[in-house]
């Protein structure tokens, strides 16, 4: 069982974020930390690669300058090795762009499945995982909150607002999992140091073949037009109860129209 986790490396959201001036997107600049929705998906891969009896899990990446702090943490979790795409050509790369250029990486990977997180937290698009599938021809199951392999198919609870539903697809495929999926390991000490040998194979945009107008700034469908400070919130009416705080609350409630 081969699975390929695609993961994203962040900015420390305990840090304040900045914003390029220019461009007004995240600078993403200097140590870079892996999402935290994203160790569910690796510890997720660990398990039914142990489960199947064997087979690696590969990691694969986009971010700038090189990076691999994020990676080798999930490298120290136990996971294979990775595959890093990075080059100067991707800053302001779109959802859409972003999804052509791990594509092109997962296909080096030959994988039996592909798992990823629902969402990113610095991005919260959601939609990255299915462009995968889709540019890939393979068949998604998103929102999963219990996922098995059954011979060729993987079986999967998928949240739903009401429950789940229970889905049964072929493989490969693209799954993206929920948080509580599974609950991620911690990397031992000599998960740790065995990380910092594991391969990191890193790749540009040429490498992978992709067209280079379809991603960067160039390539995006999409623009960030202003940014703006989020209104502060206002102080909330008190009111002294004198007897009548009955008749307060039922004008309010009149105000939202609730009555």
């Amino acid at each position: 069982m081969n699975v390929v986790v695609c993961v994203k490396q962040i900015p420390d959201p305990a840090a304040p974020g900045a914003l390029d001036p220019g461009t007004k997107n995240l600078v993403r600049e200097g140590k870079l930390i892996l999402d935290d929705s994203d160790a569910y998906g690796v510890e997720m891969a660990l398990q039914l690669a142990d489960a199947a009896g064997g087979g690696d899990v590969t990691l694969v990446s986009m971010a700038p300058n090189g990076e691999t702090s994020g990676l080798r943490t999930a490298l120290a979790m136990g996971a294979a090795k990775a595959i890093l795409v990075s080059d100067d050509s991707l800053a302001g790369t779109d959802a859409l762009g972003t999804a052509k250029v791990l594509a092109a990486a997962i296909r080096r990977a030959e994988p039996d499945l592909i798992l990823a997180a629902t969402e990113s937290t610095d991005g919260y698009t959601g939609t990255t995982p299915v462009q995968i599938a889709e540019l890939l021809g393979l068949p998604s199951v998103t929102f999963a909150k219990k996922v098995e392999i059954s011979g060729a198919s993987v079986k999967v609870e998928r949240q739903t607002e009401t429950g789940y539903d229970e889905v049964e697809s072929p493989l490969p495929a693209v799954v993206t999992v929920t948080a509580g999926v599974v609950e991620p390991r911690y990397p031992s000490f000599k998960g740790i140091m065995a990380a910092k040998s594991k391969p990191v194979d890193v790749l540009t945009v040429a490498d992978l073949g992709v067209d280079a107008g379809q991603v960067g700034a160039a390539g995006a469908r999409q623009e960030i037009t202003d940014v703006a400070e989020a209104e502060a919130r206002s102080a909330g009416d008190i009111v002294v109860d004198e007897g009548e705080g009955y008749q307060r609350v039922i004008e309010f409630l009149e105000q939202l129209k609730v009555l």
